[in-house]
Parts: structure tokens; C-alpha cells; sequence
């Protein structure tokens, strides 16, 4: 056959004409490929824009800044065998019947390796300087707490002063306690008391001045207020009862009659409430732990507005929004837990205190004035909740393990009561405002129980006053601010609530409180009075329920609320101020406009 030339010698012609043919062909090759080259080029930066155009736009919200911690060096290591370093090895080979699979022998007790201890970090207290997560000093963050609870001693002792519109004297007291914060600045005027034929029943005149707000009695003589800052004011007479059971361990109905004419206030917002009186501010969000918040609380102070926050990874994190420090954006992050957080409590008259529990199996006392976190007490069962009663600062409640509720003594370092309650954990512990006698528990079993304390002795199982069956786990189980009501929140997609002067009725309101793994189940919570619930929804809102109605009336959305925001709170004493908290750490704190 005949050879295969190059393209130069395969074209037929003069000289003259294949050299301008060549020129040609690489002059359209060049174009060709600057054209390729050109489509590329612009097919890459339209990609590159729409990608910009779609990509979520970063953050700038205040956030947590982690300690930076340097990486330890070490020293490059040369593994060389024997045979390399010119020695005989040690043995002559594996043996012909070896096999990968064999069983391991487990080693004579003698040899066995003792069992691992856990470490110091979490068996002992922890120093401040151990713990803290973050960057900055820590001094102004003592200052903010050692001021607070020096302002608590001075507001928590009792104050006689004379009223306005009359000349009797009237005792103020302000204790900061998750029922006296309800029940804040309530001015009783002293009367003689009335005595009935029967000389048991006593009637007692009372009357209240809220900020802004006006007397107004109903036709039964009763007083009610009418408020708009103070909208936690109830008209309560607080009476001491004697435990009073009947031979069959059930308490009788008259533990349910409450000596107090309490009636749920509405709060009068400018404009009303459906016109949106709540607003999210881009200073009120911040990240402030890095993991999945579990736990989302308000420090009870009126005068400092402080957030404190547990997540997943046994974080605990404190933001102050009051602070105007640009350092660390008043963002304080500790890390006194190896394991989620459950629970985290304010002492009620030492606010400098905070008691968290975790997973872990410990409970821990933060220490301001001591710049560290005690070991109050250490399980091998995880702690689901913790919580403590109203003017009771010395015992904890808390569930550990499935359905176990304790209590723990804090002098004493001691277990007064262990009762088993419920079939598996407990979820949420909440007392009566009040009545603190009384007790509400939810449980996984589906279940959420009313028990009387005065009755339940020393029986390992006693009995409930009242049960709310759900067809799934219930999550929270929490009284309304005047006691008459509790509300639950149940993966059935049902939010129920007993009310009644014996907690005898009944209601179940539909909720979706269906979640997935990565997220935190819901809990609803009541607002500043009985009218309304707080509880999230899948479309990163709140959903505002009313009890009377049975339905959700107004969903709170922002566009600055880019995440579910599955645990809740309102603030005890600051009307208005709600505080949601996400999967992903960050905290929005609604306030009124």
C-alpha cells in the first residue's frame, strides 16, 4: 500500500498554495478554540453566579467565640523492623494453623487490665478556668451575676410603704421565685377578718395597683386587674393546709380548692394582640452554644436581660444582651458536662447560683462568687429533668433512669425520697405556683400525672391525683401562671389541658409536635397569664394557642428566624419577652415593640 505521508506532503500543489492553506487551517483552529475557550469562560462564571445567587447569605448575628487551643507537636517517628536495623527477629513466623478469626481468650484475672476511671474533669468541681470554652476575661460576666444577686438580697426583703389611694399600710415583697415572679409587686391591704356563722370561713378584702393598670371588681365582688406590664399579677390568698387524705391514699377534693380568687388577666397590648405586638430585633439573635439546644432559660432579674442555654454537647452558655462589650459580644460559653443538658435552674434567692443537670449522670452548682462548678451529685443513670419548688431552694427534684423521681437534699448531701413514678423517664417536673404541694409530671409512657407531695409518704408507688393519657410520649406537663390549668405537649400532635377547680376537665387541642432526630421536640409553654400557649412549629414560627378557643390564633414569624425554634420560654418578669432556641445553637428573643 502506499505510505502514509504528512498532511504537508498529502496536499497536491505549488508551494505557495499549501503554505497559505496551512496558515488557514491554524488561523481556524486558534478562532476555534479561543471561541471554546470563550463559551467556557462563560459558562463557568454564570454557574459561578448562580451559585452565588443561591447560596444562603452567612450569618452576621452575635455568636460565641471558642477558645482557640494550639496543636500539640510530635516529633516524627521512623518505624524500622528488625531485620532493617540488622538483628535477628525475635520470632520464627506465624504458626501453619493460624487464622484471623480465632476466637480471643479472655486474659487470667490476674493480667486483666482494671477497669477505666473516670477522670478528674468529671468526678471533681471544676474551676472556672477549666471550664470556660470561650475567649475574653470573665470579669465582667462576675460583675453582671455578683450584681444582680446583691440587688436580689436588697429587693427580697419586705418593704412597708403607704399606698396612694389610701393610708393603710401595704407590705410589698419581691422574691425571685418562679411563683412570686408571677405573683410580683401584688400590694395587700390589711383588714380585720370576717368571720362566718360556722367561725371557719374567713373573708379577706384585697386590692391591687399594677402599673398602669385600674381596679375593676366583677359582680361577685371580686377583684380583678387589669394590666399591660404587669400582666403576671393574680389576686391569690395564699392559706397553709394540712395534708388531708382519705383511707385509701387519694387525696380528697378539698387539696384542689385553692383559697384565692384568681382569674386569668389578658394582657391589653397597644393596638391588641393579633396585630403583631411581639417583633424580633437583628441585636436580639445570637448563637450562643454550638450544639443542639435542649434546655433555654431566663435569668428572673427585671433590671438585666440574661439568657442562659444548654445543648447537646454538655455546653453551657450565658448571653447578657445588655452587654456592649464588641470582645465576645457578652456571649460566655463553659463546658461543665460531658453529655446533654437537661435542666438548668436559678437559684431562687441566690441568683448568682445555677444548678444544671446533664446525661452524664451529675448535677452541678455553678458558683459565681466562687468561680466554680461543684459536683452536687453523680449517677450512673442519666438525669432527664431537674427542677426544684417554689421557696424551697435546698431540695432538687430531678428523674434518673426510667420513671425514678429523687430527692436530694442539698445540706445534707443526702436522698430524702426515691418513688418510682412513671413506667419510663420523666420528661419535665413542674409545681404549682400556687400550691406547691402540688406536682405535675410527663413521661414517655404517655402519661402526664398530677401527685400530691403531703400524701405520697414513703410508698414506693404512690398514688396520682390526676392522669392525662396520651397515645404517645408526653414531653412537658406545665402549670398555667395562676395554677388553675396545666397544659401538655405530646408527639401525638395533641396539646392537652386540664383545668377545673379540681383539674377535672379535660381538652385536647391539635398541634403538629411531630420532629425528627436532629431537631428538639416541642414543649408549649403558657405565656404572662391563662390566655395563651407558646409552642413551635415546623415552619420556623410560633404558634400562639388559646386554651378558650382551642385553636391557634397568631404565628409569630421573622425573616430573621432562619431555624426552628424548638425549645421555649417567656421571661418571668419582663412581660413580653420571649426567648426560642434552635438546633443549630442560635437563641431569638422576641420583645415588644
Amino acid at each position: 500500500g502506499r505510505p502514509i505521508l504528512g498532511f504537508r506532503y498529502a496536499i497536491e500543489g505549488d508551494e505557495l498554495e499549501k503554505t497559505v492553506l496551512l496558515r488557514h487551517l491554524r488561523t481556524r483552529a486558534i478562532d476555534r478554540a479561543l471561541v471554546m475557550a470563550t463559551i467556557e469562560f462563560h459558562r463557568t462564571a454564570n454557574a459561578s453566579l448562580l451559585f452565588a445567587a443561591t447560596k444562603r447569605p452567612r450569618d452576621e448575628s452575635k455568636s460565641f467565640k471558642k477558645k482557640k487551643q494550639s496543636k500539640p507537636e510530635t516529633p516524627n517517628v521512623i518505624r524500622k523492623s528488625l531485620r532493617t536495623r540488622g538483628l535477628n527477629p525475635d520470632s520464627g513466623g506465624l504458626p501453619d494453623d493460624f487464622s484471623d478469626y480465632a476466637k480471643r481468650m479472655a486474659p487470667p484475672p490476674q493480667y486483666a487490665s482494671p477497669p477505666q476511671k473516670l477522670s478528674a474533669r468529671v468526678l471533681a468541681p471544676l474551676p472556672f478556668v477549666a471550664a470556660y470554652d470561650g475567649e475574653g476575661s470573665l470579669k465582667q460576666f462576675v460583675d453582671t451575676f455578683m450584681g444582680i444577686a446583691s440587688e436580689s438580697m436588697v429587693n427580697g426583703s419586705v418593704k412597708v410603704c403607704k399606698d396612694d389611694y389610701d393610708d393603710s399600710p401595704i407590705v410589698h415583697r419581691n422574691v425571685s421565685t418562679r411563683s412570686s415572679s408571677r405573683l410580683s409587686n401584688v400590694t395587700i391591704k390589711n383588714e380585720e377578718p370576717v368571720s362566718s356563722s360556722d367561725d371557719s370561713v374567713k373573708k379577706e378584702d384585697f386590692a391591687k395597683r399594677s402599673r398602669g393598670g385600674k381596679l375593676v371588681k366583677d359582680e361577685n365582688e371580686s377583684p380583678m386587674v387589669s394590666t399591660r406590664s404587669s400582666a403576671r399579677l393574680s389576686n391569690a390568698v395564699l392559706k397553709k393546709e394540712e395534708p388531708d387524705c382519705s383511707s385509701d391514699g387519694y387525696v380528697k377534693k378539698e387539696a384542689f380548692d385553692f383559697a384565692f380568687p384568681v382569674k386569668p388577666e389578658e394582657i391589653e397590648f397597644e393596638g391588641g394582640f393579633d396585630t403583631g405586638p411581639l417583633s424580633l430585633e437583628p441585636h436580639n439573635v445570637a448563637r450562643v452554644v454550638p450544639g443542639r439546644i435542649l434546655v433555654v432559660k431566663f435569668l428572673p432579674s427585671e433590671n438585666v436581660k440574661l439568657v442562659a442555654a444548654g445543648d447537646k454537647v454538655g455546653n453551657v452558655g450565658f448571653w447578657n444582651l445588655d452587654c456592649k462589650d464588641e470582645e465576645n459580644d457578652g456571649i460566655y460559653l463553659f463546658h461543665p458536662h460531658s453529655a446533654p443538658v437537661s435542666s438548668l435552674v436559678f437559684q431562687q434567692n441566690s441568683l448568682s447560683r445555677v444548678i444544671s443537670s446533664s446525661y452524664d449522670g451529675l448535677i452541678r452548682l455553678m458558683d459565681v462568687e466562687k468561680s466554680v462548678f461543684d459536683l452536687v451529685y453523680s449517677s450512673d443513670e442519666a438525669i432527664f429533668t431537674l427542677s426544684q419548688r417554689p421557696n424551697e431552694e435546698q431540695s432538687l427534684y430531678f428523674c434518673e433512669g426510667n420513671g425514678m423521681l429523687n430527692i436530694w437534699d442539698l445540706r445534707a448531701g443526702k436522698s430524702n425520697f426515691q418513688w418510682d413514678l412513671h413506667e419510663h423517664r420523666i420528661n419535665s417536673i413542674d409545681f404549682n405556683p400556687q400550691n406547691p404541694h402540688v406536682m405535675a409530671t410527663s413521661s414517655t409512657d404517655g402519661t402526664a400525672c398530677l401527685w400530691d407531695l403531703r400524701s405520697m409518704g414513703g410508698a414506693k408507688q404512690p398514688k396520682t391525683l390526676r392522669t392525662l393519657n396520651h397515645a404517645r410520649a408526653v414531653h412537658s406537663a406545665y402549670f398555667s401562671p395562676s395554677g388553675l390549668s396545666l397544659a401538655t405537649t405530646s408527639v401525638d400532635n395533641y396539646l392537652g389541658v386540664l383545668s377545673g377547680a379540681n383539674f377535672e376537665d379535660t381538652s385536647m387541642i391539635y398541634h403538629d409536635n411531630v420532629t425528627n432526630r436532629w431537631i428538639s421536640t416541642f414543649r408549649g409553654v403558657w405565656g404572662w397569664d391563662d390566655s395563651y400557649i407558646f409552642v413551635a412549629n415546623r415552619s420556623k414560627g410560633i404558634d400562639v394557642i388559646s386554651p378558650k378557643l382551642k385553636r391557634t390564633v397568631k404565628e409569630l414569624r421573622d425573616p430573621l428566624m432562619k431555624a426552628i425554634p424548638c425549645r421555649l420560654h417567656c421571661h418571668p418578669l419582663n412581660v413580653g419577652m420571649l426567648a426560642g432556641s434552635t438546633a443549630g445553637g442560635q437563641v431569638y428573643v422576641w420583645t415588644r415593640k
